[in-house]
């Protein structure tokens, strides 16, 4: 089974730019960036030419003696076996962090070699930017995050027909009642990528058996190798305090107000002790980081309190494995999932945001009277977003949020059938994948 990735038509549009550059495709590791640009290489060149830095140390000697492209590309003919050709051969650089030569390289690919097609994938290459174990060649490349799975393109694999009648709702944005039968088989899909998540192993081996306890042993897999990934890559002295971060995420969001804590890692813990470990979670891309915003102006982010945040898991599945919640308790709603199906739906949703938006997402608290759970801002129009896990739509926060500044739209997801009224829309939560095509 494979998984139709939007990413691959982003590919597709880089490739025909005339203005394109080596590509970095970043993203977690294990959220598919190796099959992507496989299948990229295999859907819209003759051939590509793939290496695994990681894996095939070998190769790293012959960038480290030369910087000329031309003799890259006939020492990858000669050793992979593979006729390399300008605009028909595409080369992958896999784990590209692991050899800072090759790196360095794609500046002179660029500006030697321009129609010579080059990616690369690296998981961790934003932690090693970070810490300056690579040097980047600035200006002379393009970006593109691969993030988990989205609800959307889980949908298509999961149900076609009901992908296409979604796709052709949000197209034609009329904000019309979506007719019951639909909502309901949607509302049911949603509840099943909330427990499933976006990791590619894990979707498929539920949709192949549908068994739970295969999805949970391949999403304990993912979780156990990014722990393995601390030790492997950061200074040992380091490990035990980013170790137990990691394992008190959860803890922190399971809290009422999902504000992040250093003193429930440990007593007495302080923020200069743990915010190399929190920045190198973020720039992995292990988590996403809310910052909080008490006032609303131009630019959203100069409202920022960089001392104030939540973090979220990178995957909504993976977050429903840490809290080790049955898939039940999320699918059939028991009294003992309650206090967890508000922050499953605020990962989700800020997942949803990040692919949509980028990492410039916020909450806004008013001195802790009112809270709205997400805010972001799209050119001049700054936009706030209120969760709600259930089928309830009332809010004293966005009551007094609309009241106070006055927003041109507000957003409120729920399990609600859609409404909309002049300036507040309320989704059904099986939309947020598509508030940029409806809304912006």
């Amino acid at each position: 089974m494979e998984i139709k990735r939007d990413t691959l038509e982003e590919l597709k549009q880089w490739k025909e730019s005339r203005y394109r550059k080596p590509l970095v495709l970043q993203g977690a590791r294990q959220v598919g960036k190796s099959f992507i640009l496989k299948r990229f290489g295999a859907q819209c060149f003759e051939n590509y030419c793939y290496v695994n830095f990681d894996f095939e140390k070998e190769h790293k000697a012959e960038f480290a003696v030369t910087k000329d492209p031309a003799r890259i590309v006939a020492y990858l003919t000669t050793v992979m076996g593979i006729d390399i050709k300008p605009e028909k051969t595409l080369i992958i650089f896999d784990e590209i962090q692991e050899c800072n030569d090759a790196l360095n390289n794609l500046k002179y690919f660029h500006e030697l070699m321009p129609k010579q097609a080059i990616v690369c994938a690296g998981s961790l290459l934003g932690v090693a930017l970070k810490r300056s174990e690579v040097s980047f060649p600035v200006g002379n490349v393009d970006f593109l995050t691969l993030h988990p799975v989205s609800f959307k393109e889980f949908l298509a694999c999961y149900n076609e027909k009901l992908s296409e009648f979604l796709e052709n709702y949000a197209n034609l944005a009329t904000f019309e009642r979506i007719p019951q039968i639909f909502h309901t088989q949607l509302i049911e899909a949603y509840k099943l990528y909330l427990c499933c998540g976006g990791m590619p192993e894990t979707i498929v081996r539920y949709l192949e058996n549908h068994d739970w306890n295969d999805v949970d042993l391949v999403n304990n897999q993912i979780l156990t190798a990014y722990e393995l990934d601390f030790a492997k890559h950061i200074d040992s002295k380091d490990i035990p305090r980013l170790y137990r971060l990691w394992q008190n995420i959860h803890d922190n969001l399971a809290k009422e107000d999902r504000k992040f804590r250093y003193s429930l890692i440990e007593k007495n813990a302080r923020a200069r002790e743990y915010e190399n470990s929190v920045e190198w979670l973020v720039s992995s891309g292990l988590i996403n980081r809310a910052f909080e915003v008490n006032n609303i102006k131009l630019p959203l982010s100069s409202c920022k309190n960089s001392s104030a945040f939540k973090l979220y898991l990178v995957d909504t599945g993976l977050l429903r494995t840490k809290f080790r919640l049955v898939p039940n308790s999320v699918l059939q709603g028991n009294n003992l999932f309650t206090q967890f199906k508000g922050v499953l739906t605020e990962n989700y949703v800020l997942q949803s945001l990040v692919r949509q938006f980028g990492n410039n997402i916020f909450y806004w608290n008013s001195n802790y009277q009112a809270e709205i759970d997400f805010i972001f801002q799209k050119q001049e129009k700054i936009v706030p977003i209120e969760v709600k896990s259930t089928i309830s739509t009332k809010s004293k926060s966005l009551s007094e949020y609309r009241k106070k500044y006055k927003p041109e739209l507000s957003v409120r997801f729920s399990l609600k059938n859609v409404v909309k009224t002049d300036d507040l829309y309320i989704l059904p939560l099986y939309l947020a994948d598509y508030v940029i095509k409806m809304i912006i």
